[in-house]
C-alpha cells in the first residue's frame, strides 16, 4: 500500500506508554483472539495490570504515521458515501495504546486485540497486535493492519447508521446461540464495509499495491472462528461462532471491495434488521 508522504487524520491520539488503571496484564493475544478477536466486549476483561514501556524511534513514528494515514482514507470515503445518503459522517478518534487502555466501555489490555467503543465512538488499538497477528497466523503486510483498522471503523460506521444498537437491543431478546448468530452478521457487514473502503480508496487515491487485496483476504480467513477454533486445539463449535468462518469473513470483504457500495453489505436483509 502506497501510504507514505500522504495526508494524515487529525484523530490519532498517541497514548502508547501510559497505563490504565484496572487493565488486565498482558497474556496471549491468540488465545482472546479466539473468542473476540476485532470487535469484542473489552468490558469482559476487566482486572489488574502492569505499565508497558513506550515504542520510541523512528518505527514508533512510521506506525503513527501509517494509522493516521489509513484513518485520513477512512474519513474521505465514508464522509462522501454519506454525503450521497444526505447524512453526515461523524469522524471517531483512534487510539493507539500499549499494555492496557482505559475506555468509556471499560478498561482493557491488550490481549483484547483492537476494538472499538460506541461509548465514546473511539478505536483503540495495541500496533504489538499485528506483530502478533502476523507471527501467530500466519497474516502480515501493511494491507493487513489497513483492513483491521477500516474493519473497526466499520464498526463505527453501524454505529452511526443505528444498526450495532439494534443488534444489541435485539439479542437481549435471544438465546446465546441466535445472539451469536447476530453477532457474526455484524461482524461480516464490518468486513464488507472494509472492503467498501478498499475500493473507493484505491479508486479515488490509487494506492493498492500488487498482492494487497490477497493481504486482506489472507487476514480475514485467517481470523475465521472455525480456523482460530481448530487452531487452538479445540473442536470447531459454530453455535459459538461470533464473527464468522474464514470463507464468510473472506467472501464478505470481497463483496465490498467488488461492488465499492454499502448496500452489497446488507447481511441483516433476511432478518429485516438494517
Amino acid at each position: 500500500m502506497r501510504w507514505r508522504g500522504r495526508a494524515q487524520s487529525r484523530n490519532v491520539v498517541d497514548r502508547r506508554g501510559r497505563r490504565a488503571a484496572g487493565a488486565i496484564g498482558g497474556g496471549s493475544i491468540l488465545l482472546v483472539l479466539l473468542y473476540m478477536l476485532l470487535g469484542g466486549d473489552p468490558t469482559a476483561l476487566l482486572g489488574g495490570g502492569g505499565p508497558s514501556a513506550p515504542p520510541t524511534g523512528q518505527h514508533a513514528a512510521d506506525q503513527r504515521e501509517f494509522v493516521g494515514v489509513v484513518l485520513a482514507d477512512t474519513e474521505d470515503v465514508w464522509h462522501a458515501l454519506f454525503r450521497q445518503s444526505g447524512a453526515t459522517y461523524r469522524e471517531p478518534k483512534l487510539v493507539l495504546f500499549t499494555g492496557s487502555v482505559a475506555s468509556a466501555c471499560g478498561s482493557a489490555s491488550s490481549a483484547v486485540g483492537p476494538f472499538y467503543c460506541p461509548a465514546d465512538e473511539q478505536v483503540y488499538i495495541d500496533m504489538d497486535f499485528f506483530e502478533d497477528l502476523q507471527r501467530r497466523l500466519d497474516a502480515g503486510g501493511d494491507f493487513t493492519q489497513a483492513y483491521v483498522i477500516a474493519h473497526e471503523v466499520g464498526h463505527h460506521v453501524q454505529h452511526l447508521l443505528g444498526t450495532s444498537g439494534r443488534v444489541q437491543a435485539q439479542r437481549q431478546r435471544l438465546s446465546e446461540t441466535e445472539g451469536n448468530r447476530l453477532s457474526v452478521r455484524l461482524e461480516l457487514q464490518a468486513d464488507c464495509f472494509a472492503g467498501v473502503w478498499a475500493h473507493q480508496t484505491q479508486r479515488q487515491k490509487q494506492v493498492l499495491e500488487a498482492g494487497d487485496i490477497e493481504e486482506a483476504l489472507n487476514a480475514a480467513a485467517a481470523i475465521g472462528d472455525d480456523r482460530l477454533q481448530r487452531r487452538s486445539g479445540g473442536q470447531v463449535v459454530p453455535d459459538s461462532f461470533t464473527h464468522g468462518t474464514s470463507a464468510q469473513r473472506a467472501e464478505w470483504f470481497r463483496r465490498g471491495y467488488e461492488s465499492g457500495n454499502p448496500a452489497a453489505c446488507d447481511t441483516f436483509e433476511s432478518l429485516g434488521l438494517r
